[in-house]
């Protein structure tokens, strides 16, 4: 899959990194630290020096309890640092949001790839009855379908509610990708994700990781997301700033489950956990 300017093999044995860039005041793991362009555009430099093969920029956080900002105030939070970013690395970059014109805002500003929490389904889910959409300008899978770029799709739900937790879930993935088909998005354009931390309980995201393998029936490059997440903190006891370890694990996890890329804050000790993992793999 080409992103950017670089050509991703997505095979099975080789583990992305995903480098988290929040450009928001009030991220859980990391909040304000990198809010100011040149707080950002520093730390895009230190996780590309680490070893980012991508970098994932968000301007609004979807922590518990965040706080929710306009549209217009998100798109002048991304759109400026994406431009920078670009002009200065040559490193691919994804957009975090589930708002459609923040999504335009963005992939028209220079961003290579689009990443929605919703998986395309926020305008089925929450546009007003009779209405296609809940924003003017179209649903996000028009939106990414017209700008010709990938799309990382992630599971999410509005509540943790489930008859059987990982056959709906894949079924909620089959109604993303049924969407994406409908607007004209080519499946290899397609990265899901499984949504850990998002619509499910804490039983429910540690059974995601235990049956990595299930998602491979997709036959699609997957993305593992559970940096610092509450999965890890509730598992540990450990507060946001100390499930490095943690996140780690999982990162190793995706690698034997022969998984395609992971979102994490910290760069550099996933790259070094991944590279000791594939070395070892590659002489079984």
């Amino acid at each position: 899959m080409q992103i950017g300017t670089k050509q991703f093999q997505f095979d099975g044995h080789h583990v992305y990194v995903m480098g988290i860039l929040n450009v928001t005041p009030d991220s859980f793991s990391d909040g304000g630290k990198f809010n100011h362009l040149d707080q950002a555009l520093a730390h895009v430099e230190e996780m590309v020096a680490q070893g980012a093969d991508i970098i994932d920029i968000g301007g609004e956080s979807t922590s518990p309890g965040y706080q929710k900002i306009t549209v217009e105030e998100e798109i002048e939070r991304v759109t400026e640092v994406i431009r920078k970013v670009k002009e200065r690395f040559d490193v691919p970059v994804s957009l975090d949001t589930y708002k459609a014109p923040v999504m335009d805002a963005g992939l028209s500003a220079g961003a290579d790839m689009a990443n929605d929490i919703w998986g395309l389904r926020y305008d089925e889910l929450f546009a007003q009855e009779g209405c296609k959409s809940v924003w003017e300008i179209g649903t996000m899978a028009e939106i990414v379908a017209k700008h010709h770029k990938p799309v990382c799709i992630m599971h999410n739900r509005p509540k943790a509610e489930y008859e059987h937790f990982l056959i709906d879930m894949k079924k909620d993935l089959q109604r993303s990708l049924m969407l994406a088909d409908a607007a004209g998005i080519a499946r290899d354009q397609i990265i899901l994700d499984p949504g850990v931390g998002f619509g499910k309980t804490y039983e429910q995201n540690l059974a995601v990781l235990a049956h990595l393998d299930t998602f491979l029936d997709f036959e699609l490059p997957l993305l593992l997301a559970t940096s610092r997440k509450s999965v890890i903190g509730l598992t540990l006891d450990l507060p946001v700033e100390e499930r490095e370890e943690g996140t780690m694990v999982t990162s190793v996890l995706a690698a034997l489950n022969h998984w395609d890329m992971v979102r994490v804050h910290d760069v550099e000790k996933n790259v070094r956990a991944l590279h000791m993992t594939e070395k070892i793999m590659s002489l079984q």
